[in-house]
């Protein structure tokens, strides 16, 4: 008996392996194979032709994941929708027609949320704040933090925009003339993007001056660099490979313990302590010297709905959110002015004109200097609408509903791209892929740029999840534009080079951080 026993004991392992392996197999076969290809409801939205199991339906690897969005939508006809995969056969729903972006965006907003995985990897980023909460909670906090978003509240900040950005151009004339003395030097401009929107966000957001353009080694900025760090060649390889193999659970992939995750997860608690230190030293003052102030976070605090660690969790978000996309569009307005040198000499002149010479610019300015520069406006708009620096963004469908004539099932993934939508030639005209700032100027033009809806600029999203902080961003990446504008000629190093925009943070900026040669403007 005993003999009988051991030998089932002994065949139970190998059995249950086997059973493992098995399983794992059929549900490889069900989801690479029988699901997209039999089973999914979603089967009858144009697809692209060409899918392999390991790419999806990105093939051409030679091309980037954005532009391969934009052949779609264009190369496809659709009613609003294409079915594609991303690579592990992850099926997704691209929305291209305004009336599938109004649903899930304003009329059923509340039918669609973030992904969960999402949520999980941005929070590290951002905290758990106005950006990641849904329902209730959020329209509870953004109602909260709306006052410090008002439009007469963000004129008032023009002045510290500008300040910082002149700051950033004296640093960068000081180095200029430290490092070579000839007034000419190739600058890479994320470094001074990324510290000049830090320490704007911190001073205007916050009320906290990180002092980042004096000193590039201060703690928060070391972190956030830490955190922007691109992942390792064998990290790429084992995610890619782990969603190949488990394309549902992106989740437990976005937890894998790399050294980036972890670098990560320390840097986010660095951010967090410090943070809550900021709210902390808030809640000090007394109730005379914050009545004066309309901080986000002091807007926050005073709006009495928010806890200890929910007030540091909407610093985490504004400070990530408020200076990452920024800089990003910093660096693409800078890139665009080069490759367009007849743009930037146009607008040189327009800031010299109204604002003064490069010794006179360190004037106060107010909001209508700055919204008074026309062809500002316009390079600053256009450059929005060809390079969003949050080019796609995911929705998970909580409920089945129907969209654009399809019956849509729960869990839907739609991906809604700026980048797809602010370049359709069917809302911006035949040429929606150059870059021409004439396009804001004329009668009723500074808001729409011509185009024939007003969900084709969706840079900053629509409905009640557009970004709050639209306006405050408009207004910093003018002071900032018109500062290097204003005093510097820019030249890309390399004229021939076409920018390629690679994942950082919040959004995604230039690969190289723009490098370019900057020579001081002749008074």
């Amino acid at each position: 008996m005993d003999t009988i026993l051991d030998f089932f004991h002994h065949l139970h392992a190998p059995l249950m392996a086997l059973a493992i392996v098995t399983v794992c197999i059929l549900r490889m076969i069900h989801l690479m194979i029988l699901y997209p290809t039999f089973l999914t409801p979603l089967r009858a939205l144009p697809t692209p032709l060409n899918r392999s199991w390991a790419r999806g339906n990105y093939t051409n690897p030679t091309a980037s994941p954005i532009s391969q969005l934009q052949h779609w939508r264009a190369k496809f006809p659709n009613a609003g929708l294409i079915r594609y995969y991303l690579p592990g056969n992850q099926e997704r729903v691209l929305v291209t027609s305004v009336e599938a972006l109004n649903d899930i965006l304003v009329t059923k907003a509340s039918h669609f949320t973030k992904p969960m995985a999402v949520r999980k990897r941005l929070s590290y980023i951002t905290g758990n704040g106005l950006l990641l909460s849904e329902g209730g909670v959020h329209k509870t906090q953004r109602r909260a933090l709306t006052p410090a978003f008002s439009f007469r509240h963000v004129k008032e900040l023009y002045p510290i925009f500008w300040r910082q950005a002149m700051k950033m151009a004296d640093c960068i004339e000081s180095d200029m003339t430290t490092n070579i003395g000839k007034g000419i030097e190739v600058v890479e401009v994320r470094k001074w993007a990324t510290r000049a929107t830090l320490d704007i966000i911190g001073l205007a957001g916050l009320g906290h001056d990180f002092g980042s353009l004096q000193n590039p080694d201060n703690e928060i900025l070391r972190q956030y660099q830490r955190m922007r760090q691109e992942p390792s060649r064998v990290e790429t390889l084992l995610e890619g490979l782990l969603s190949f193999i488990l394309p549902y659970f992106d989740r437990v992939v976005s937890m894998l313990p790399t050294r980036r995750a972890t670098i990560i997860v320390e840097a986010s608690q660095c951010i967090r302590a410090l943070c809550g230190k900021l709210v902390q030293d808030k809640k000090k003052q007394n109730c005379e010297r914050l009545e004066g102030q309309c901080d986000i976070a002091t807007v926050a605090l005073k709006s009495g709905v928010f806890t200890d660690s929910e007030l540091v969790d909407q610093m985490m978000t504004f400070l990530a959110a408020g200076h990452g996309t920024t800089s990003h569009a910093l660096q693409w307005t800078v890139y665009a002015l080069c490759k367009h040198p007849g743009v930037q000499e146009r607008l040189r002149a327009e800031i010299r004109y109204h604002l003064g010479s490069p010794i006179n610019l360190n004037r106060a300015v107010s909001a209508s200097d700055i919204d008074g520069l026309e062809y500002l406006q316009a390079v600053c708009s256009e450059t929005l609408r060809l390079y969003p620096p949050v080019p796609t963004t995911t929705r998970k469908s909580l409920h089945e509903t129907m969209l654009g004539g399809y019956p849509i099932p729960k869990g839907t993934l739609f991906t809604i791209s700026p980048a797809v939508i602010n370049v359709d030639p069917a809302l911006w005209g035949p040429d929606s892929e150059i870059f021409d700032p004439e396009r804001w100027i004329g009668k009723g033009r500074a808001n729409s740029g011509g185009s024939r809806s007003h969900h084709a600029f969706l840079t900053f999203l629509q409905g009640p999840r557009s970004c709050i902080g639209a306006t405050f961003a408009r207004g910093e990446l003018a002071c900032l534009v018109a500062a290097l504008v204003g005093r510097f000629q820019m030249e890309l190093e390399d004229p021939k080079k076409n920018e390629e925009l690679t994942k950082r943070g919040v959004g995604a900026a230039p690969a190289d951080g723009v490098r370019v040669k900057f020579k001081l403007v002749d008074i």
